[in-house]
């Protein structure tokens, strides 16, 4: 299994001589050490960082039920890209049953589609929700105390009120599916 560990906040990220705005880790690989806005887009390097009471899932979570809670207190509260990481690691870390990876692969997309309507990209968004549904479907109405069914509903009918062109104003996001 490929090492999926992002660089720790002590270690300074490298830049590329092809690509020399871009960031890597010390094994080469992107990495975006840049300031985030509040919805975690890269911002400009002297830009102040938003993301300020962000942590990094592998310096808080040793177990998946770690993870998890984390996840759907941060979606609770729309903090929806600090949610996807901490779905992210459950599924590429290192304590995940395999059987477990595809669902936490579809939480960390709907947790990505619903990052995307904030970042106003309706496009993003709806790719993102299509694909969180296709990897949460296989896991039956409740898996690990998610209401799949209702993750998955609600996924669908969110991204069809998304206008290819722009979010809709009136946009209300749905609370974590927890049974």
């Amino acid at each position: 299994m490929p090492d999926n560990s992002r660089t720790s906040p002590t270690e300074p990220a490298q830049t590329s001589p092809r690509h020399p705005d871009r960031d890597r880790n010390a094994d080469g690989r992107p990495e975006n050490a840049r300031p985030r806005d509040r919805f975690g887009a890269p911002l400009p390097r002297d830009a102040p960082n938003e993301l300020v009471d962000r942590v990094e899932p592998e310096l808080v979570c040793e177990t998946l039920d770690d993870a998890h809670q984390r996840g759907v207190e941060l979606f609770n509260e729309q903090r929806f890209f600090e949610a996807h990481e901490f779905f992210e690691w459950a599924w590429k870390g290192p304590v995940t049953p395999d059987e477990d990876r595809t669902f936490y692969k579809g939480l960390a997309q709907l947790a990505v589609g619903y990052t995307h309507t904030q970042r106003g990209n309706p496009t993003g968004a709806t790719a993102l929700l299509e694909r969180a549904r296709g990897n949460l479907s296989g896991y039956g109405a409740d898996h690990r105390g998610v209401d799949v069914a209702r993750a998955t509903r609600e996924a669908e009918a969110f991204a069809a009120r998304l206008d290819t062109d722009e979010v809709p104003d009136d946009m209300v996001f749905p609370a974590f599916p927890a049974t």
